[in-house]
């Protein structure tokens, strides 16, 4: 295996998703204390949620879960792979740090702040790129199985639904949690380790 191969995460993410946030956060940690190198992919929560009985809240939720990952999806066949990180962090930000619920808001501010057509909003309500859409959802899925959420994994190519955090780890904790990660990525008989959450998500 390669150095970069050692050093590769491919993650999947929901903008919607504050579990999602919290460890691509902890990647961006990770990225400053070891050599590694990270492709962002997205996926989708509204359609891994298609055609299951859900609570009219979450449903409503995942209603509005689809205008933000079309709009990266559009971005991203429109002006490159390069457009998905910075949109995921404008997004993640306003979502989840400035608590901004009007998702109409946070597509076009994100895309003003990434330099990007005001036009691609339109995205947010067709199905115009929902082909390349579900296809890199179905990525992340074929990786890991069905009875999952965001964010998904890859570490050198193993992946799991997960790490799950609720804390944000800093330098050469972020580190070591990479470390673990990796460790148990590199046991091919490694599938799971599960304990039940009892505290929410924080950003700080």
């Amino acid at each position: 295996m390669t150095e970069s191969a050692k050093n590769r995460a491919d993650f999947w993410f929901d903008p919607a998703c504050p579990f999602a946030w919290v460890t691509s956060r902890w990647i961006g940690e990770v990225e400053s204390v070891r050599d590694i190198q990270t492709e962002w992919h997205v996926m989708s929560l509204s359609v891994l949620n298609e055609g299951r009985d859900l609570d009219p809240g979450y449903r409503e939720a995942m209603d509005n879960a689809w205008g933000p990952v079309r709009v990266i999806i559009a971005a991203q066949q429109e002006y490159g792979q390069e457009t998905v990180k910075p949109l995921y962090d404008a997004m993640g930000s306003m979502i989840h740090e400035a608590g901004e619920t009007d998702r109409s808001v946070v597509i076009s501010k994100a895309l003003a702040e990434c330099g990007l057509p005001a036009s691609l909003a339109e995205a947010a309500t067709t199905d115009a790129y929902d082909v390349p859409l579900r296809a890199s959802h179905d990525e992340g899925i074929s990786l890991v199985g069905q009875d999952v959420g965001t964010p998904i994994v890859a570490f050198n190519g193993t992946a799991f639904f997960g790490p799950v955090l609720t804390r944000i780890p800093r330098g050469e904790e972020a580190g070591k949690l990479w470390d673990a990660a990796t460790t148990l990525a590199g046991f091919p008989s490694f599938f799971e380790l599960k304990r039940s959450r009892t505290e929410s998500p924080r950003f700080d």
